[in-house]
């Protein structure tokens, strides 16, 4: 349990590290990873602004990125970390690639899946909420304080 707390917060350290990057290019500020077996399959970070795509969120970028090298569309050995709570959409999208586990920090009380479809995961999916959730908060305050 000990080991897996670990390697929670060392992923996110890096999952932050691409919000920082997504901030640093305009992007509202969510990285996420995909890590499978222990390495790192993928990493992303949110893209809406500079594809003009409102569906470039990090997660549906690193799932796609994870499908890729794994060489198809189920990430069912993969765990998922981001920064904020996955939206409905993004869930629904973890839901579809059967993600084993989904890792976040912040929780998003206006748009998180959470509150508008809880069911949306794959059932076997097992969730960690709330690791590095004041670093992650935090980085979304800043931005969008800079924002106003």
């Amino acid at each position: 349990m000990k080991e897996t707390q670990e390697e929670d917060l060392r992923f996110m350290r890096m999952a932050l590290a691409e919000g920082r990057a997504a901030g640093e290019a305009g992007e509202v500020p969510i990285g996420a990873l995909v890590v499978c077996q222990g390495r790192i399959i993928a990493r992303a970070h949110n893209l809406t602004e500079m594809l003009r795509d409102v569906t470039a969120h990090a997660e549906m970028q690193a799932i796609t990125s994870a499908a890729d090298f794994l060489g198809g569309k189920y990430l069912n050995d993969c765990t998922v970390y981001v920064t904020v709570e996955p939206c409905v959409m993004c869930a629904g999208a973890l839901g579809w690639a059967q993600v084993k586990r989904i890792v976040y920090g912040a929780s998003d009380e206006k748009r998180g899946y959470t509150r508008f479809a809880p069911l949306a995961l794959h059932p076997r999916c097992t969730v960690t909420a709330g690791v590095l959730e004041e670093e992650c908060r935090e980085m979304m305050q800043e931005f969008f304080r800079g924002k106003r």
